[in-house]
C-alpha cells in the first residue's frame, strides 16, 4: 500500500538547516528531515537558520535569517543591494570559490544527466577583474514609491530594483540609466505600466565598444513617438561620454519581450564598433554580441584550440549567429561555411567577413539539419564541426546530421551544463567521445557557467 509521506516543515515556521551543496542557480541546498529546502545567499558547509516561504511537495524554499555557523569561502557582498537584486547570485562566494563551484556545476551535469565520468574536466578559466564586465545593458523602466526607478527585477518578481551603480554592467552603461532616469523625470516621461498598459519607456538599453569606447543608448517605447524627442537627444548628448547613437526601439505588444521589430535611430550613427581578437565588429540595438568581451576572446581561442585546424580543414560552423566563431576558426582553416537560421544575423555575418578582409567563409540561410545534408549530397566533408547553440542545446535530429557527415571532431560550446550533458550522452551513442570540457566564467558573480567540449570521433 502506497503511503503519502508527511511533509515535515511548514510556510511561515524557522528552521535550522545545513547547507550541502549549491542548486543549478546559485542557492543554497539544505535538508531538513531528509526534506530538500533551497535557500538562496547560504553556502555548502554551512548551517543557518531560515524562514519557510514556499512548501512544494518534493522541496521548499527558505530566506535566510542568519549564519549560524559561516563558511570559510563566504565573501562579503560589494553591492549594497545585493539581497534584494536578481541580477547576482553568487556575490556572497569568494572569487576562486564561484571558479571551483562552477566547474562543480559542470561535473555534476556530465556525470549525473550525461553518466560520463572520463573525461577531463578542466578548472574553470577566470576573468581577470569579475567586476564592470557587461557591454550591454537592459533596464526596465518603472515607478516605485511614485519615482523613476532603472535597474534590475527583485529575484522572482517583477519589482524593479533602482540601481545607480551596477558592479557588473560596464561603468559608462551605469551612467545610461542614471542620466536616462534624469531626463525623464526633468521632461515628465512617463514610464510604462505593464498591469495598465500606459505609459511610455519601457526599457533602457546601453552598448559599449569595450574596445573603441563607443556608446549606445537604446530607449525601447510603448508608443511610436517619443515625447520631448529634441530634449532628449541634447540630454544625452551633453552628459553621457562616448555616445555616438541615440536609438528608439518601438514595442508596443502586450509581451515580456523586451524589444520590438522597429527600430530607429534618432541622433548619430546606426552602430558601434568593438573589437574580438583581431576583427572589429559593427553592433546594432538588436544585433547579438558576446556581453563580456575579454572573455569571450577566452572562449573562441579555446574552440579553436579544440578544432586542431592546420589550414588544410573544412570546417561547419553550425548556428554561427553574427559569424564571431567563424572568423576566429577562419583564420586557422583551409574554408568555414556558417549556418544560421535568421537571415538578419546571416546579412550581419557576411558584411562582418567583409568588414575583416576574411574571404574562406561562406554564410547559408537555413535550419542545420536541412542545410548540412544539402552539403553532404555535394560533396562536402567537414574536418570538424563547431556548434553552439540556445541554451536548450540540439534536438537529437541535429546531433544525427552532424554525425551523418562523419566529421573527426566535434566542438560544442554550451552556455547550459545540462543541455550539453544530454547531448554528450547522445553523441557517444554515435561513437563521439568528449576528451576534455574547459569551463570559463562568461558571467562573473552569477551561477552562469560556458564550457567548450571537444569530441572525437572514435
Amino acid at each position: 500500500m502506497f503511503v503519502t509521506r508527511e511533509i515535515p516543515i511548514k510556510k511561515g515556521e524557522n528552521y535550522i538547516l545545513d547547507i550541502v551543496s549549491l542548486g543549478h542557480s546559485g542557492e543554497g541546498v539544505g535538508r531538513y528531515q531528509d526534506f530538500t529546502v533551497f535557500v538562496p545567499h547560504a553556502l555548502p558547509g554551512e548551517q543557518v537558520k531560515v524562514n519557510i516561504i514556499e512548501v512544494k511537495k518534493s522541496y521548499a524554499k527558505g530566506r535566510l535569517i542568519a549564519v549560524i555557523r559561516a563558511s570559510a569561502q563566504r565573501s562579503e557582498p560589494a553591492c549594497l543591494l545585493y539581497q534584494k537584486c536578481g541580477g547576482c547570485q553568487l556575490q556572497h562566494l569568494s572569487y576562486p570559490a564561484q571558479l571551483a563551484a562552477k566547474r562543480q556545476q559542470v561535473v555534476d551535469a556530465v556525470t549525473r544527466i550525461g553518466k560520463i565520468t572520463d573525461v577531463d574536466i578542466k578548472p574553470t578559466l577566470g576573468a581577470a577583474d569579475p567586476w564592470y564586465y557587461r557591454n550591454k545593458m537592459q533596464f526596465p523602466v518603472g515607478l516605485v514609491n511614485n519615482e523613476i526607478a532603472i535597474g534590475c527585477f527583485e529575484q522572482g518578481t517583477h519589482r524593479i530594483v533602482h540601481t545607480e551603480n551596477c558592479l557588473i554592467q560596464h561603468k559608462a552603461n551605469n551612467i545610461i540609466a542614471q542620466q536616462v532616469r534624469t531626463v525623464l523625470s526633468q521632461l515628465g516621461i512617463a514610464p510604462y505600466d505593464e498591469r495598465t498598459g500606459q505609459g511610455v519607456v519601457r526599457h533602457v538599453l546601453g552598448r559599449v565598444g569595450t574596445a573603441s569606447g563607443e556608446v549606445m543608448v537604446v530607449l525601447v517605447t510603448a508608443t511610436n513617438e517619443l515625447p520631448h524627442k529634441a530634449e532628449v537627444i541634447a540630454q544625452l548628448q551633453a552628459k553621457v561620454p562616448g555616445l555616438v547613437s541615440i536609438v528608439q526601439n518601438i514595442n508596443n505588444k502586450n509581451t515580456n519581450i523586451i524589444m520590438g521589430n522597429r527600430t530607429i535611430t534618432l541622433w548619430g550613427k546606426d552602430n558601434i564598433t568593438d573589437s574580438l581578437g583581431d576583427f572589429n565588429f559593427n553592433i546594432s540595438a538588436r544585433s547579438f554580441f558576446q556581453v563580456n568581451t575579454l572573455q569571450a576572446n577566452v572562449l573562441y581561442d579555446k574552440a579553436v584550440e579544440y578544432a586542431a585546424l592546420t589550414g588544410t580543414e573544412t570546417v561547419i560552423d553550425a548556428y554561427c549567429g553574427t559569424g564571431t566563431i567563424t572568423l576566429f576558426l577562419a583564420r586557422k582553416a583551409k574554408k568555414v561555411i556558417g549556418i544560421e537560421i535568421v537571415e538578419p544575423a546571416v546579412k550581419d555575418a557576411n558584411e562582418n567577413a567583409k568588414r575583416n578582409d576574411v574571404s574562406n567563409v561562406e554564410f547559408i540561410v537555413g535550419d542545420a539539419i536541412a542545410v548540412m545534408p544539402d552539403l553532404y549530397k555535394k560533396g562536402v566533408r567537414p574536418d570538424a564541426i563547431v556548434v553552439d547553440p540556445p541554451r536548450a542545446g540540439c534536438e537529437r535530429t541535429v546531433l544525427e546530421t552532424f554525425v551523418n557527415m562523419q566529421p573527426d571532431r566535434i566542438v560544442y560550446v554550451s552556455c547550459n551544463p545540462a543541455s550539453l550533458a544530454r547531448d554528450l550522452a547522445i553523441l557517444a551513442e554515435y561513437g563521439y567521445k568528449a576528451r576534455e570540457i574547459q569551463p570559463v566564467d562568461m558571467f562573473p558573480q552569477t551561477f552562469h557557467v560556458e564550457c567548450v567540449c571537444k569530441l572525437v570521433r572514435t
